[in-house]
């Protein structure tokens, strides 16, 4: 079987060894292997039957084996991969798994390590508030409230500036620096002495956090197809609820601080876990290289993490996957007309309405958990223990639910399932007198509410797909996750001090939004359904002499493209 060899750059020629003969030919164009077998993106590890061959060519068909149409979207000549950019490029299954797992080690795995050190920070104040941080302070449940709608309000408004400057600089460069500085101030809670150094800390905590996940999504799409991001992103927000869980296991131990030199052990927690985000903080500058084919440095080895094989590989099936991809450079900043552009795409509002509101139902309950707990005569310590169970389950639930939708591709109908899972537990809380019940039943309930299966992973991967761009990507990834900031906020105000402790309004209005998200997710599939009828409808009215000049013409771009089908 003869050996494919590409030179650098895309515009090279192709060298080909006849290894029977030993003959060695030039070709002046392009002597290319075959591609390989069109397969449908969902093909996860267990998903492999007897067929599989790990020798086949991975390489899939794209618009580069077009040579009427490919010139259209090679890459600009200053992307930071485009000297391994090749159309030519063919490489086996058994290679690209191993690419992948390459990349899952060094990269995912890294990026849901520090999202657990920011989870740490974000946290930690569920866990200081099991402890007598209320009290100590002389705050209520509603300055609690406050304190959480400034958090959400901050954490949105420092989204876009976060998102933006990220772009410029690049994300390997200002996710460390970001981590530090909210460390800082996580760490500096330890001296809180009033509500306003409370608001201040809350508000300054979250305008540095703000942007993280959106940067750190927009960081995995420079190493991930579009489909292998909704598995991945569930990972990272394990590494969140993994956070959740060695808080409430790190508090049961700090919190026995109380009394050292004078200090509440909500004080001690504040600090000694801001000092370990900070930690990991520093270490990401060694952790996060700048893209697939920039690895090399002083700290991650001279040759880098990848061999030239491997970089060929993930540069092009990547760009295979998504052109766009090609169209902007990892240091190149969104212009305010590129970010008019994103912001007015009404094809990804649908998703931003539905981040609202979803997690709404399982939010409000769960900001009160540890204060329900304690109020149902449970102690501090064993109110952090027992916010661990439900945690495990809800990673659980939410690595099935990522990957139920990417086997059926049905995107709305497998996020929706979170709020029925939602529905039995509310209506529960809505009816029942829970002050006179089993506090075990009570706890068991609430803690089956919360471990509803997420579907934030499903709905961000669903907003990179849908996007098509760069710049799309990365400014919808904000806009979401500020649609998501402004949901908190509302949470943040459904359980009232004057609705203690049943809060028997507050789940009357959950009730309702539940009801509300149901439809959401109905009208999010009805209408991308309808626009891809739309699409295909002229798409296939068109000659193939018509669809060449209308791509060569470049009328629509990113996910506007009349071949272009939006995932519902």
């Amino acid at each position: 079987m003869p050996t494919i060899v590409p030179d650098q750059g895309a515009q090279g020629k192709l060298r080909q060894n006849e290894i029977d003969g030993g003959i060695e030919k030039e070709e002046n164009e392009f002597s290319i292997a075959p591609l390989g077998e069109p397969q449908e993106n969902r093909k996860f590890w267990f998903q492999r039957r007897k067929e599989y061959n790990p020798n086949a060519i991975a390489t899939q068909p794209s618009v580069y084996d077009d040579v009427d149409i490919r010139d259209q979207y090679l890459p600009r000549p200053d992307w930071e991969n485009a000297h391994r950019f090749d159309p030519s490029a063919r490489w086996t299954w058994g290679e690209e798994h191993k690419v992948i797992r390459k990349i899952d080690w060094r990269i995912m795995l890294w990026v849901a390590v520090m999202f657990t050190a920011m989870e740490l920070d974000r946290a930690n104040l569920s866990q200081a508030v099991a402890d007598d941080f209320l009290a100590d302070l002389g705050f209520t449940t509603n300055d609690l409230n406050l304190g959480n709608s400034v958090y959400a309000l901050s954490f949105l408004a420092g989204e876009f500036p976060s998102q933006l400057l990220a772009k410029w600089v690049g994300p390997d460069r200002y996710i460390p620096v970001q981590i530090i500085l909210f460390s800082i101030v996580s760490a500096s809670q330890f001296a809180l002495n009033s509500k306003a150094s409370f608001l201040a800390c809350r508000s300054l905590l979250a305008l540095l956090q703000g942007g993280f996940i959106p940067e750190c999504v927009l960081y995995l799409s420079y190493f991930y197809k579009h489909h292998e991001l909704t598995i991945r992103l569930s990972f990272f927000w394990t590494g969140m609820f993994i956070a959740d869980i060695l808080a409430s296991i790190i508090a049961f131990g700090l919190l026995h601080l109380r009394g050292v030199r004078g200090y509440a052990g909500w004080r001690w927690l504040f600090l000694i876990e801001g000092l370990i985000t900070g930690t990991i903080g520093i270490a990401s500058f060694v952790m996060l290289p700048p893209g697939p084919t920039q690895t090399a440095s002083w700290s991650r080895g001279e040759k880098g993490w990848f061999t030239p094989r491997e970089e060929s590989i993930m540069v092009n099936r990547i760009i295979r996957d998504d052109p766009s991809k090609g169209s902007m450079h990892n240091r190149q900043p969104i212009t305010l007309k590129l970010l008019w552009q994103s912001l007015t795409d009404v094809d990804l509002w649908p998703l931003y309405a539905i981040g609202l509101t979803f997690n709404i139902p399982t939010f409000s309950p769960g900001q009160y958990l540890t204060l329900s707990l304690k109020g149902l005569g449970f102690t501090t310590f064993e109110t952090n223990l027992l916010s661990i169970p439900y945690l495990v389950l809800k990673i659980i639930n939410m690595m099935l639910l990522s990957i139920l939708a990417e086997v059926t591709g049905q995107l709305a109908a497998s996020a929706v399932i979170f709020q029925f899972w939602c529905l039995p537990f509310l209506v529960y809380l809505r009816v029942v007198d829970t002050t006179h019940a089993s506090k075990w039943l009570t706890w068991a309930i609430i803690s089956l509410l919360l471990a509803a299966p997420l579907a934030h992973p499903v709905q961000v991967g669903w907003v990179s797909r849908n996007a098509n761009t760069v710049r799309s990507r990365a400014i919808g990834a904000a806009l979401y996750n500020m649609f998501l900031q402004a949901g908190v906020v509302i949470s943040s105000n459904i359980y009232r001090a004057d609705d203690a402790p049943l809060y028997r309004r507050g789940n009357t209005v959950l009730l309702g939004i539940l009801s509300l998200n149901v439809v959401l997710y109905v009208i999010a599939k009805l209408y991308y359904v309808w626009r891809n009828r739309l699409r295909a409808q002229k798409w296939d009215s068109m000659t193939p002499e018509e669809r060449l000049v209308y791509l060569s013409d470049h009328q629509d771009k990113g996910n506007k493209r009349l071949d272009f089908r939006l995932a519902s």
